[in-house]
């Protein structure tokens, strides 16, 4: 085929697989990952290739209370190309801190709780430019489920313009359990979903508070919006349906901070 110009077509160059992380995120090997989990540093989660199923390292990661999953191969050999004897351990960019310490040192100081909880957010962009307005905005924490988020890597590191250096980051395994804990500690948990009536611009944000945003795909889980002391909608005049999540995290804790220093 040739184009206008009678040059000799060449179709574009397109990868087979995505870049592969840094070796600074994932360490792999058998030994390497068993002295890595053994060492108390933040492991996001452990790959095993399906056929090996090193119990070692299955036992060690269970009773550590890390994820693991199960993969092809193939999976893991995208990642690296080393010999990672069918396991492959990715490291956490971030320390967690807990998440009671958080809200018992905000009233320590007389402060109101500001709490970010983010259901199910994976896009790695996303979370960190969320990350960056929330720290911005005077957020005590993000808290994020244990399973199904986006890795806090270099990438998230560097989309938050380091904001994630100074903002505390919870992980937790149960959200609805998280939920019902800040609502106990006095904290209002405010859903912001599509299927809310409250106009955002008319609910009352201030005091100890927790704004919880939902995921790229399906938004907030049901049993969390049952849960929550109000659901708020932002409105909106175009034809769109909806905003991005962290466009939509910016409009929502601004008007918090509105409302705070009025």
């Amino acid at each position: 085929m040739v184009n206008s110009e009678n040059k000799p077509f060449r179709k574009p160059f397109r990868p087979n697989f995505a870049p592969k992380p840094s070796n600074s995120e994932f360490v792999f090997g058998i030994q390497s990952v068993l002295e890595t989990i053994r060492s108390g540093k933040e492991i996001d989660k452990i790959l095993i290739q399906r056929e090996l199923g090193n119990n070692e390292v299955l036992e060690l990661a269970k009773e550590s209370g890390l994820q693991v999953q199960k993969v092809p191969l193939e999976k893991l050999n995208r990642i690296t190309r080393k010999n990672h004897q069918g396991v492959i351990a990715f490291v956490s960019a971030v320390h967690y801190a807990k998440l009671e310490n958080v809200i018992s040192d905000c009233y320590d100081k007389g402060e109101n709780p500001f709490i970010l909880v983010l259901d199910r957010i994976t896009d790695v962009r996303n979370f960190g430019a969320i990350a960056r307005t929330a720290e911005i905005a005077g957020v005590k924490a993000i808290v994020i489920p244990s399973k199904g988020a986006a890795q806090i890597n270099a990438d998230a590191m560097k989309t938050s313009s380091g904001a994630l250096n100074f903002l505390p980051v919870c992980r937790e395994e149960s959200l609805y359990s998280t939920v019902e804990y800040l609502q106990n500690s006095g904290l209002r948990v405010v859903c912001c979903t599509e299927k809310a009536q409250n106009n955002l611009y008319k609910t009352d944000l201030t005091g100890p508070l927790a704004i919880v945003m939902g995921s790229e795909e399906d938004g907030i889980t049901d049993n969390i919006l049952r849960r929550a002391d109000e659901m708020v909608s932002i409105p909106q005049a175009g034809k769109v349906g909806s905003l991005n999540v962290s466009v939509a995290t910016g409009v929502v804790l601004f008007e918090a901070v509105r409302q705070q220093n009025i």
